[in-house]
């Protein structure tokens, strides 16, 4: 008997805000649980099916939170439901989906949902360890001389917030400067990367466009009583020799600028999984099916950042049981053009094959044509836990929207990590 498999049933992720802006008054519960109650209600079903919720987050509130389960009290949905926060970086979101495959597979549960959330604008400033120190013994003073004793020590710079930063805690780097480091390293151009972020932008653009994103993106009201009803960093009027004008951003020789990298993002997605044979039982008709799921990792002092994906890509498509020349559609997670691109050559290079994994031929040819075919995070966003179950949206729907079968989706994350799935569509 064949083992039943796990399908996407359907899926929500609200429109991708550049943080502090429209969704900055929106916490990172609030976010989720637009795209928890919004998955459960576009699948048709009774909450009462969904057995169990993985979210992912990265920039997690500091007091510790579990999002995933604030997120569904946020949602309306009921609270007898376990929630779990996982964080795999910028492949949280694949992860909470991984994760709760996993219990279909093996019989724990029969239907849950995976996502993410980030709330960049939620992130708060940091304090030393000595001004933390300070305040805590300032708490538990038990005498009035103690108290004294102790705010005679206070200094102004005891007050100094450090900036929440997003840097790799083993090399010390921000994600930037290893992926300029990277761009350099496989000889990535500065116009390359900035033809590569024009042809993003002009690409969601289109999407938005003719209609695509309303297949899966949900109008979000604020707090102060707007409707936010589109990603809002796709430009349509940019120009190559606008982005040529810009800075490199994390070193003065550098070719990253603000136009070629993913921005600081709040947003959320959500998708609805199930066993095939439940999703049969109550009708359903699902988007696809997730073939297969792997992850790899580099060591850091050897490899590129963001090199991981081209490692995972040929374990997934051993586990899916395909080729790359089976691929209709190919989803990268854009952090920035120059680790797409280096990617990319990673990808299409021979003898990069032969020295990292061992194997006499390229992993595959990129064909651009089938290639973030809608745009991807350079001009969506990248609200770093939700990144993953929007590009599993993204995929099915335009493997649906095309009349083809198979993607594959590819995700680096910090860390030294990449993410890869190969998902299918079921036709209707």
């Amino acid at each position: 008997m064949a083992q039943d498999r796990v399908v996407v049933v359907n899926g929500a992720r609200t429109p991708f805000c550049r943080a502090r802006g429209s969704f900055k008054k929106m916490p990172a519960s609030a976010l989720g649980g637009v795209v928890l109650r919004e998955s459960v209600a576009r699948a048709g079903v009774d909450p009462s099916v969904i057995e169990e919720i993985y979210f992912g987050i990265v920039s997690a509130p500091s007091e510790g939170t579990n999002v995933s389960r604030e997120a569904l009290f946020d949602s309306g949905l009921p609270p007898t439901i376990p929630a779990t926060t996982v964080n795999r970086y910028c492949a949280s979101a694949a992860e909470a989906a991984t994760g709760i495959m996993a219990k279909i597979l093996s019989g724990q549960i029969q239907a849950g949902i995976a996502g993410g959330v980030e709330s960049i604008s939620s992130v708060r400033a940091l304090f030393s360890q000595e001004a933390t120190d300070f305040f805590q013994d300032l708490m538990r003073a038990r005498t009035p001389g103690q108290r004294l004793g102790l705010l005679a020590k206070f200094r102004p710079g005891h007050l100094a917030p450090h900036a929440p930063g997003i840097k790799e805690p083993t090399t010390g780097l921000s994600m930037g400067q290893s992926a300029d480091l990277m761009a350099r390293l496989f000889q990535v151009s500065r116009e390359e990367q900035d033809r590569f972020a024009l042809e993003s932008h002009q690409k969601a653009h289109a999407a938005w466009e003719r209609g695509f994103y309303r297949s899966h993106v949900v109008p979000v009201g604020t707090p102060d009583g707007k409707v936010v009803d589109r990603d809002t960093d796709v430009r349509a009027d940019t120009t190559l020799e606008k982005l040529a004008t810009l800075k490199p951003v994390f070193y003065k020789d550098g070719t990253i600028t603000a136009a070629n990298a993913s921005p600081l993002t709040d947003g959320a997605s959500a998708v609805l999984l199930m066993s095939e044979s439940r999703a049969r039982e109550l009708g359903l008709k699902p988007l696809g099916v997730i073939r297969a799921s792997a992850v790899a990792a580099v060591d850091l002092q050897k490899e590129p950042l963001l090199i991981g994906p081209a490692f995972a890509i040929p374990k997934a498509l051993k586990q899916a049981g395909v080729s790359w020349q089976n691929l209709d559609l190919i989803e990268m997670h854009e952090a920035f053009a120059a680790q797409a691109l280096a990617t990319i050559r990673a990808i299409e290079s021979r003898e990069w094959a032969r020295e990292k994994l061992g194997q006499d031929q390229a992993i595959g040819q990129v064909d651009l044509s089938r290639f973030n075919v809608n745009g991807g995070s350079i001009p969506i966003g990248h609200p770093f836990g939700a990144t993953g179950g929007r590009m599993i949206l993204q995929t099915l729907h335009e493997l649906h929207a095309r009349k083809k079968s198979l993607g594959l989706i590819s995700i680096c994350a910090a860390g030294g990590m990449g993410q890869v799935m190969i998902v299918e569509a079921i036709s209707t």
